[in-house]
């Protein structure tokens, strides 16, 4: 059966998320560091951490992390990643409205895939206590670009086809209208860069795999689903391997 629950759905999938997802352009801290005005050595929570992906961004930064993630298998795969050579990054079982942090404890909260899991009017007073005045909140996704190329417009109707429950899934990611509007007047920056992965079939496979939407082994699309892959990857590959193009999109700003 798939999981339901936002922080209970990629539990089954902690492999194949660690090893095939995405990470984020070095020109976020770059953009944050210079254009925000955002110190290496700020105190970040990162909410939603997941895997570990986006804290280790900010450590490598030289950012102390605190790495707020549900998810207990997620977590657990974080800290096998990353804990022994991060002596800045600690780890507390918390979520994006009750993270359990303590009052202006941080100088920066950042939320990056997760956040469209998130009760976006829930979570501002919890954030805003648990930042130091002045602090910010950064958002930042990386969005697949649907219809790029033709392999990316087919791997779009492969998801509308096989995924259990794409379309749903697909309609909560906001846009930056709706990003400006949440800042509002607190908005401080947004920008966008390009962000691709090459893929070939087994890492196409596990990014495929590593989507909640997708179905499961043992599901009655799962089977078909992976021919149809196999089909669109023989067909859209150079040199064995195929981009999987997105557009890393942030937005910064306080929450006044």
């Amino acid at each position: 059966m798939q999981p339901n629950g936002p922080t209970e759905r990629f539990s089954n999938r902690v492999a194949d998320y660690v090893r095939y997802r995405p990470g984020y352009p070095p020109a976020l801290l770059d953009w944050l560091h210079r254009d925000i005005g955002i110190p290496a050595t700020t105190p970040v929570a990162d909410i939603g951490a997941g895997t570990g992906i986006s804290a280790r961004l900010f450590l490598d930064a030289g950012h102390p992390v605190i790495a707020v993630e549900p998810n207990a298998a997620m977590r657990a795969a974080a800290e096998h990643w990353l804990a022994a050579g991060h002596p800045q990054l600690t780890f507390v079982a918390g979520t994006a409205e009750a993270t359990t942090l303590a009052d202006a404890s941080v100088g920066l909260v950042s939320a990056a895939q997760a956040f469209h899991w998130f009760d976006t009017e829930a979570l501002r007073p919890e954030w805003r206590r648990i930042l130091r005045q002045g602090g910010m909140a950064l958002v930042y996704w990386n969005s697949r670009l649907l219809e790029a190329s033709p392999f990316l417009s087919a791997y779009e109707q492969l998801l509308l086809d096989y995924g259990t429950d794409y379309a749903a899934v697909a309609e909560r990611y906001q846009d930056d209208a709706t990003m400006r509007a949440w800042f509002g007047d607190g908005l401080r920056g947004q920008v966008q860069w390009p962000n691709t992965q090459y893929l070939d079939f087994d890492g196409l496979r596990g990014r495929l795999q590593s989507s909640s939407y997708a179905p499961p082994a043992g599901h009655p699309r799962h089977a078909p689903m992976l021919d149809a892959l196999r089909g669109l990857f023989d067909t859209h590959a150079v040199d064995g391997r195929v981009a999987f193009e997105y557009q890393t999109r942030a937005f910064v700003g306080t929450l006044d």
